[in-house]
């Protein structure tokens, strides 16, 4: 992938930040260690639609003050918060897309993956996004990238990631599913027959589309409308390790999809075209 002029936003420091914010998740899940602690919740709901847990709210706040830091450096931006909701830093124009615990299930039942995200847009859609940032708290794995200057895990660029596999008969060997709700999984279970061999439900959809760009899985597949907070950093991730993306029902292309927090459209991921647009045949909640 031919590099690209890096947009004028990404003169300020969104990976010290993320990196602060990560550590500072990490601090929250430490001091609150067992499944008991990490279910109380605040009595509130989030800007999402979810009820807020006290975990989620501390970790957004560890994520917001580096934000604040940002902004007393100079950047301008609006925060589209899981818990929050929008909060204004001063331009409309620049979104900064963020959801401190995707996978909170897992982070409070004690399961590995549960990831801080965080996506740095120039416009309003998905394909404005020029900064994606995913930490995977339970392998401890740093995912990055930046719009035109590829994607790297831990500070090593994802430079010739291994093709997607396949079976004699064509099916992918191995499909991450996500919003795994028995009745969607039920729903999709003939169309998932014919497209893989064997499928895998991490909990997160910022984590589980994060393998696709090293090909751990060949595919991922959300079964439900997901949110911007859970997929616009993985997203890029993805495209830039030179996968591929679809909102599955966006008219106006497939990374149309709204950076707001309504749960759109299903999203979709792989490592060719041609399964890509198998995967957009998966029937849907």
């Amino acid at each position: 992938m031919a590099l690209m002029t890096a947009h004028p936003v990404l003169a300020h420091d969104w990976l010290g930040a993320c990196r602060r914010a990560a550590e500072g998740l990490r601090s929250v899940l430490r001091e609150h260690p067992t499944s008991t602690e990490r279910v109380v919740e605040t009595g509130l709901t989030g800007g999402g639609g979810d009820r807020t847990l006290v975990i989620d709210a501390e970790a957004e706040q560890r994520v917001m003050d580096e934000l604040q830091g940002l902004y007393d450096a100079g950047a301008r931006f609006t925060v589209v918060a899981e818990e929050r909701g929008v909060v204004d830093f001063g331009d409309p124009g620049v979104l900064v897309v963020v959801d401190p615990i995707d996978g909170s299930l897992n982070a409070k039942r004690g399961l590995p993956h549960h990831a801080l995200s965080v996506a740095v847009a120039t416009g309003p859609t998905m394909a404005d996004v020029v900064f994606g940032f995913v930490h995977d708290l339970g392998p401890s794995e740093e995912w990055r990238a930046e719009l035109g200057g590829g994607a790297f895990l831990d500070d090593v660029r994802i430079a010739h990631p291994p093709p997607e596999r396949r079976l004699p008969d064509g099916r992918l060997e191995l499909l991450a599913v996500e919003s795994a709700d028995p009745r969607w999984l039920a729903r999709s279970s003939d169309e998932l027959v014919r497209c893989t061999r064997r499928v895998r439900a991490l909990g997160t959809i910022a984590v589980s589309m994060c393998q696709v760009a090293t090909t751990r899985v060949d595919g991922m597949a959300s079964l439900w409308n997901c949110r911007a907070v859970d997929a616009a950093a993985a997203q890029l991730i993805v495209r830039e390790s030179g996968g591929h993306v679809a909102f599955v029902g966006c008219e106006d292309g497939p990374l149309a999809a709204p950076l707001d927090l309504e749960p759109r459209h299903p999203v979709v991921a792989a490592r060719s075209p041609e399964s890509l647009a198998r995967l957009m045949t998966l029937p849907a909640a």
